[in-house]
């Protein structure tokens, strides 16, 4: 199994799985998608009671119920920093949280106005702070106020949605495209030029590839009338593979894509490892 990395951006990246299987393939997929640990806040404690700023009191009352709150907090992509967190319960403190497991944040933001994801402030460590700071969490009104302790921790996709790291996690076969040269200059074939933009050019009078990958984006319909029959053939090679996906934020793309690999290879060999013991 190879990978040949087509485009890698901070949060989507584009790749060609080699050599590999529609098996392979889909585990790494489903990999990416609830395996990948990440940070995501777990925890959400709300103060009750009236709330003092700038010699005014406030209502620690919202338009939402704190369940809603809590969970569009949940929602919220938190940075993660594999050096410096670890899972909860594989922590030296227990379970009890620590720095090395946990992260708090707090908002204390007073109404009229939006209180977005920007205003959940780390406690001790600000490289830890959110980077998209317009998500909207809530509003207030004018008298109202909110004043709020968060905790994130880590964990997979395969427990909640908010932990999941990589999104729109899809491929598809490497096309093989095949142009009669007896009908390559006919001008009915060259009509797929323009039928299948950026699929197909026109080069010397006759109807090239331009970029085979392309053709997972056109139907069937758009490679046959008016074109001639057999000008074009197109089929798939079931061994190699074109993956794109996006990250929420919280991870790179490569943190990703690095992970998921590092995932299942561990799981292969402690499968391998399992298959040894029980043939002795």
């Amino acid at each position: 199994m190879q990978i040949e990395i087509v485009e890698m951006e901070d949060r989507k990246a584009k790749f060609i799985l080699k050599n590999s299987s529609p098996a392979m393939a889909n585990a790494l997929r489903r990999t990416m998608i609830q395996d990948i640990p990440k940070m995501a806040i777990d925890k959400v404690e709300f103060h009750l009671g009236p709330i003092m700023q700038d010699d005014k009191e406030y209502e620690s009352v919202t338009s939402l119920f704190d369940e809603v709150i809590a969970h569009r907090l949940g929602m919220i992509p938190v940075p993660t920093d594999y050096d410096q967190f670890t899972f909860q319960d594989k922590c030296e403190c227990g379970g009890e949280g620590c720095p090395h497991c946990t992260i708090m944040y707090s908002i204390n933001k007073v109404g009229p106005g939006t209180v977005y994801s920007g205003d959940l402030v780390p406690l001790g460590d600000n490289t830890l702070k959110v980077k998209d700071e317009f998500i909207p969490v809530v509003e207030l009104t004018d008298n109202q106020a909110v004043l709020i302790y968060a905790t994130a921790v880590m964990g997979t996709a395969k427990k909640h949605v908010k932990w999941q790291a990589a999104f729109g996690v899809g491929y598809s076969y490497e096309p093989i495209i095949e142009i009669d040269p007896a009908l390559a200059s006919d001008p009915d074939t060259l009509k797929a030029a323009e039928l299948c933009p950026g699929l197909f050019e026109v080069k010397d009078g006759k109807l090239v590839v331009a970029d085979k990958w392309k053709a997972v984006n056109f139907g069937s319909t758009a490679m046959q009338d008016p074109i001639p029959k057999g000008a074009i053939k197109v089929t798939w090679n079931e061994n190699n593979f074109l993956f794109k996906f996006e990250t929420d934020g919280s991870l790179t793309a490569r943190q990703v894509l690095d992970k998921a690999v590092e995932i299942l290879k561990a799981e292969a060999d402690e499968f391998s490892a399992q298959v040894d013991a029980l043939a002795q």
